[in-house]
């Protein structure tokens, strides 16, 4: 998938952890784990908004673009 989630690398980065973003956002621990992973086809805007603000980020930080030609993909 050409969208790589680097939600990990941030929570990392801001000593978090993910249960704590994960009852700030308003979600479950199950589903941040998926989001944290990658394992996802969409999130809202709304939860990314709530993410952003708690870890005092960007969209950009938490989301990156590899196209599936690139090498090492």
């Amino acid at each position: 998938m050409p969208i790589v989630v680097r939600l990990d690398l941030m929570l990392a980065r801001r000593k978090v952890k993910s249960r704590d973003l994960a009852e700030f956002v308003g979600i479950t621990e199950a589903n941040m784990s998926l989001l944290k992973h990658g394992k996802i086809r969409g999130v809202r805007f709304d939860t990314l908004e709530k993410i952003c603000a708690y870890l005092d980020c960007q969209p950009g930080d938490l989301l990156c673009y590899v196209p599936e030609d690139a090498p090492g993909s």
